[in-house]
């Protein structure tokens, strides 16, 4: 009889980790050794939406570093309580755009499904912070109406997994929704949004990579990124497990001010996603969300930040500078 491997040498569930999670922000600030931040703290904000960091993120923080630009995007800060004119709590014209129960449909030939609302992170700038997921997932009953809606509309060929973050559901769950997609003749390519792969590697398992490899579609894996400090072996690891599997790996990363809105750290952020088998895909203008104007970048600092990153790096690791717009036929080019 072969021994069980003993407990230490056992590999850590992607689960337990998530489990595991910093959820008091007292708590990730004493991690950093930052504890004098605590009086930025905002209980409205952490109320409102509480903070999720998996420890396998926060191990890349700076210790020490109150600046630190993966900090930023994680910590529940006073900034957030300021009411900013022009903000709004549906940001992208989600409420709008829907087609049934979790299913979007805002451009031609696309549907995004809101598959959960998890996630394993709560990014502070998110503009879907305060999307009603109790009552608008696509996983209610058990995906029917949402797969329905795509079969009535013969023009829907490409369907994208988004959230909150699917990778937050179960790999059978997940396997449970393509059966039935693959039953609808017109739909001919998947597309998987997630933050998991760089937040919490462990989730690309055995069995998630079982299940991508049978997809009978081509898929386009879309991580987000938005500093190069954000990737390390695992999160390497896991990008080549994708790649290897056959999909696609591109990235969309947000302009935020105090992350991210500098040359340098633009230029490494693409450079090193492509060192991880990455490329750039969009470059997003922050989605205007109440509780995320702190992050806002103008349009002409955007713009000076982009001719500058074309003028420094080859053209395939230059990302498309966009906005999202509502009621719009697709992102919009700054």
């Amino acid at each position: 009889m072969i021994p069980a491997a003993p407990l230490a040498l056992q590999p850590v569930r992607w689960q337990d980790q998530w489990r595991d999670g910093v959820r008091d922000p007292a708590e990730l600030l004493s991690l950093l050794g930052l504890d004098a931040l605590a009086t930025r703290l905002s209980p409205a904000a952490m109320a409102q939406f509480p903070l999720r960091v998996p420890r396998a993120f926060v191990a890349r923080m700076r210790h020490g570093d109150p600046a630190d630009p993966l900090l930023r995007q994680v910590l529940p800060l006073d900034d957030e309580d300021l009411i900013a004119p022009g903000f709004s709590w549906d940001a992208v014209g989600d409420a709008a755009a829907k087609a049934a129960d979790g299913v979007l449909h805002k451009y031609r030939g696309r549907a995004l499904l809101i598959t959960t609302g998890s996630c394993a992170v709560n990014c502070r700038y998110c503009f879907r912070r305060h999307f009603p997921y109790a009552d608008e997932t696509a996983a209610r009953g058990d995906w029917r109406e949402a797969v329905a809606a795509i079969a009535a509309d013969p023009t829907i060929e490409e369907v994208l997994l988004s959230g909150g973050d699917p990778l937050s559901l179960s790999t059978p769950k997940l396997d449970d929704l393509t059966c039935q997609l693959a039953a609808l003749p017109q739909v001919k390519r998947l597309r998987i949004h997630s933050r998991l792969p760089v937040v919490l590697p462990a989730r690309i398992d055995d069995a998630f990579i079982a299940w991508m490899s049978a997809l009978p579609w081509p898929v386009t894996f879309v991580i987000h990124a938005n500093h190069a400090n954000e990737f390390d072996g695992e999160v390497d690891a896991a990008l080549g497990r994708l790649r290897d599997a056959g999909a696609i790996l591109l990235n969309q990363a947000v302009l935020l001010r105090g992350v991210n809105d500098s040359i340098d750290a633009l230029a490494d952020l693409s450079e090193r996603g492509f060192q991880a088998g990455v490329l750039p895909y969009y470059l997003h203008q922050l989605d205007r969300v109440q509780g995320a104007a702190h992050f806002e970048v103008d349009d002409d600092t955007a713009l000076a930040l982009h001719r500058a990153l074309a003028a420094r790096l080859s053209g395939y690791l230059v990302p498309h500078l966009v906005r999202e717009v509502a009621g719009d036929p697709g992102k919009r080019p700054l």
